[in-house]
C-alpha cells in the first residue's frame, strides 16, 4: 500500500486544483443552463470526482505497460484526477459535452462517443481527454465521463461485479449485463423522446 503523498508528492496539490477548477467549470455551466428560465433546470444531476489513488495508478501503468513512477502518472495516462457527470437524458450529455469543448480555458486531447459506439459490453457514456490551459492547475491532464442516470446505475453494479474474484456462470452473466444496457439505453432514448414531445408542446 502506497499512499498518494508518497507517489504525487507535491503534484498532489496540482491535481487537488486540476479537480477543483473542473468541479467549478460543471456548477457554472448548471448556472448558465438556468439563467433566464421561469423554472429549475438540472441538466447535471450528479457530479463526482476523484483523484487516482496511488495504489489504483500504478495498477493501470503495469497493465499499459509504462513505467510507474509520476511522470508517467502524469503524462502517459490521462485520469489523475477524473470527474464524472450524470445528466438525466442523453440530450443533455451531449450538451455539457459541447459547452466544455468550446472552453478556451480545456484543450481537448482526444475524445470518445461510447453512445454512438457502444463498448462490446454496453457501456455507453462520453468521455473527454483533456489538458488544463489555465490557473494553478495549468498544463494538468483530467478525463471527464458524461453519462445518464440510468447508465450510471449500470455501469456502477457492472464495475463491482466485474472486480470479483470469482465469477460463477461468467458468459452467461456478460450476455445478461449486455442485455440490460441495452435495454437501459432504449429507455433512456425513450425518455428523451418524452421528453422533446413535452417541451415541443409547450413552446
Amino acid at each position: 500500500f502506497m499512499r498518494d503523498e508518497e507517489f504525487y508528492g507535491p503534484s498532489l496539490c496540482t491535481l487537488r486544483a486540476a479537480e477543483q477548477y473542473l468541479l467549478e467549470m460543471v456548477a457554472e455551466y448548471q448556472s448558465e443552463a438556468a439563467s433566464g428560465k421561469t423554472e429549475p433546470v438540472h441538466p447535471v444531476m450528479n457530479c463526482r470526482s476523484r483523484i487516482k489513488t496511488a495504489d489504483s495508478m500504478i495498477k493501470k501503468l503495469e497493465n499499459r505497460g509504462f513505467n510507474t513512477d509520476l511522470h508517467a502518472a502524469l503524462t502517459d495516462v490521462y485520469d489523475a484526477v477524473g470527474i464524472r457527470i450524470v445528466c438525466g437524458f442523453v440530450d443533455d450529455v451531449y450538451k455539457i459535452a459541447a459547452w466544455l469543448e468550446k472552453q478556451e480555458t480545456l484543450k481537448i486531447i482526444h475524445r470518445k462517443d461510447y453512445f454512438a459506439w457502444p463498448k462490446p459490453n454496453g457501456y455507453r457514456s462520453y468521455h473527454l481527454c483533456l489538458q488544463i490551459r489555465a490557473g494553478d492547475a495549468k498544463g494538468t491532464m483530467a478525463e471527464i465521463q458524461i453519462r445518464t442516470m440510468a447508465i450510471d446505475f449500470w455501469a456502477t453494479l457492472e464495475h463491482q461485479l466485474k472486480y470479483k474474484r470469482k465469477i460463477p456462470c461468467e458468459e452467461l452473466i456478460r450476455k445478461e449485463l449486455k442485455r440490460c444496457a441495452d435495454e437501459i439505453a432504449a429507455t433512456d432514448i425513450s425518455m428523451q423522446t418524452i421528453r422533446d414531445m413535452l417541451e415541443n408542446d409547450f413552446e
